[in-house]
Parts: C-alpha cells; sequence; structure tokens
C-alpha cells in the first residue's frame, strides 16, 4: 500500500496509531501555509462543488488507497509552472474518474505537502483551484 507523503510528513501515522491504540484524537499540524504564487495562478473551489468522484478521490487519499490507476501516488512535476514552486517531490497526483471516459480522463486531485493542500483540475492541468475544506 502506497501513504500519501503528506500523512507521513505531517505525523498522521502517529496520530492514526494514537487513535487506534489508546482511543485519542488524531491531529495533525500544517507544516507550511499554502499561498499561490499569483491570484491569477490558482483559483479556489469549495470542497462541496466537487464532482463526487474528486470526493471519493481525496477519500482514498486519506485512507492510504487502494488506488485505481498505477499512476495515481505518483510525483507531479508542475511542468505547467501553474501551482506555487517547490521542490521535486511536493506534489504528488491522483485520478479523478471520469464517467464515460476510456481511459483516467483530464480530471485530476494533485496534493502538496501541506495538510488540506488539495488541487483540482478538471482540464488535465491547465489550470487548478485549490479546495477550500471549509465549504
Amino acid at each position: 500500500m502506497r501513504i500519501p507523503p503528506r500523512i507521513a510528513t505531517l505525523g498522521g501515522i502517529a496520530a492514526l496509531a494514537s487513535t487506534l491504540l489508546i482511543g485519542g484524537q488524531a491531529t495533525a499540524t500544517p507544516t507550511a501555509t499554502v499561498t499561490p504564487t499569483t491570484a491569477a495562478d490558482v483559483g479556489h473551489i469549495c470542497y462541496s462543488d466537487l464532482p463526487s468522484q474528486a470526493h471519493d478521490t481525496l477519500d482514498l487519499i486519506e485512507q492510504g488507497g487502494p488506488f485505481p490507476f498505477k499512476q495515481d501516488g505518483t510525483v507531479f512535476s508542475n511542468r505547467e509552472d501553474v501551482l506555487p514552486s517547490h521542490s521535486s517531490g511536493y506534489y504528488h497526483e491522483y485520478t479523478v474518474i471520469t464517467p464515460g471516459s476510456p481511459n483516467r480522463g483530464a480530471r485530476r486531485i494533485v496534493t502538496g505537502s501541506a495538510a488540506q493542500e488539495d488541487y483540482y483540475t478538471a482540464n488535465h492541468y491547465a489550470s487548478f483551484d485549490l479546495v477550500d475544506h471549509r465549504c
């Protein structure tokens, strides 16, 4: 099973173990603030406005899989330079199922290493929206 990098980075495994073993509450402290390089680079989308398949993908990421495609969880290199610049390995990509598509389709969730740093694209990386988990 592939463990999403941000879970390991943020102490999510220790928090989960604490919850399971002693009944504590799982918490993680973000290690970075998400700030797009400019307002034009990244939009915003409310979690509630995402398609249901994106919710499914985000749930799988939190659970650590299993993922439907072998490419899920691989490093996203940000070659398009639409997302804020970070070192290689900071971003990872996951497929958002597109009903009726004969292949992976164009929809993805790209996660950053910070807590709840999730980006949604419906157009195969041409543009991204930062997911606001509070709405």
